[in-house]
């Protein structure tokens, strides 16, 4: 990368932290309270976002698995991994977040609830995912198993979002994606839709900084094989 391309990097990674922080600054200090659950509520402002983008990061595995098996000679691969790695972190979060959450509403850190159950289901998977690709040799053949396996995992993500409606659950029902006008309030609403817009860009960027790592660190060991003698 030159000079330019670096610095673009960089101003558009200052950005993003900005707008993270302005999220939270939104969620944690000028969102009202909760009248139920109090200050605690306030933990939605990084769950949520976390699961959206973990959900997120799955439909961008899905679409360049997708594209892996259609196209053998492409960055699929690359791009897959690195959502894979970074749908991870984010469902970790999720689960995190969650149990911090679930400690003073349920009473306990987990619980094998349908959503959490299949939340984890899903941060093994990005796991199997993982260890797979890097316990196969590079080529076709690792990128059609590996697509494979990307296309399972977003087969997760219907299944977790609709858990709390097939099956009785400690899960409220959802709130956003629902018939009707959302149950929170509009100034609640609008700091969570906005927290959520935030984190998936913030996941897209981390998705884009690993692939462009990936593929610099292939092209050295390229070059490292070339002048091998």
């Amino acid at each position: 990368m030159n000079q330019v391309s670096d610095k673009k990097h960089a101003i558009s990674g200052i950005v993003v932290l900005g707008l993270l922080a302005i999220s939270w600054i939104w969620g944690l200090k000028f969102a009202p309270t909760e009248e139920h659950m109090g200050e605690v509520y306030r933990i939605i402002y990084l769950h949520v976002p976390s699961a959206f983008t973990a959900f997120f990061s799955a439909f961008v595995l899905l679409v360049v698995s997708i594209w892996a098996l259609i196209k053998k000679n492409s960055p699929a691969a690359l791009i897959a991994k690195a959502s894979a790695e970074v749908g991870l972190i984010f469902t970790i979060l999720t689960l995190a977040t969650g149990s911090i959450w679930g400690r003073p509403t349920w009473g306990v850190w987990w619980d094998w609830d349908a959503r959490l159950t299949t939340t984890l289901i899903l941060a093994l998977l990005y796991c199997g995912y993982l260890i797979l690709y890097s316990s196969l040799h590079a080529g076709p053949q690792r990128n059609k198993i590996c697509a494979a396996l990307g296309i399972l995992i977003a087969a997760d993500i219907p299944i977790i979002y609709k858990s709390v409606t097939w099956w009785r659950t400690l899960h409220q029902p959802p709130t956003l994606m629902r018939r009707g006008e959302s149950t929170m309030a509009p100034e609640m609403l609008n700091a969570l839709l906005f927290a959520m817009a935030v984190m998936i860009v913030v996941g897209a960027y981390l998705v884009y900084q690993r692939y462009k790592n990936l593929e610099i660190s292939e092209d050295l060991e390229r070059l490292s094989y070339q002048q091998t003698p």
